[in-house]
């Protein structure tokens, strides 16, 4: 494995993926920090968390939303740990890229009900 950057970085980061050369994105024989799901639910959680900081989903609408956007993700993990198929790094992006937004919808609602804000 050829993990460019920080070692520090490196090792927090292994706490939070995998980072299994295959699965992750490389560019200039460098990979990626976390594989290609991680990569699309951070990138999508940071954006998503952004541009609904002051939206507030306080609905059960909400959280069905979250769970529903979560099952491609799952799906896809599921069947691949199953060998049931084969996932490809196109399709872990793009799943995990959808379960990050459903992450971000159903932490603002557990925040909701936890804190009642």
């Amino acid at each position: 494995m050829i993990f460019k950057g920080n070692m520090k970085i490196n090792s927090f980061l292994s706490y939070f993926c995998h980072r299994r050369p295959e699965r992750s994105f490389s560019y200039k024989g460098y990979y990626f920090p976390v594989c290609a799901r991680c990569t699309g639910i951070y990138l999508s959680m940071m954006v998503f968390f952004i541009l609904v900081w002051n939206i507030s989903f306080n609905s059960m609408l909400s959280a069905i939303m979250g769970i529903i956007l979560l099952i491609p993700m799952g799906i896809d993990g599921t069947t691949q740990f199953l060998n049931l198929r084969t996932s490809n790094n196109k399709l872990r992006l793009i799943t995990g890229l959808i379960g990050g937004i459903g992450l971000i919808i159903l932490a603002k609602y557990s925040n909701n009900l936890i804190f009642h804000v």
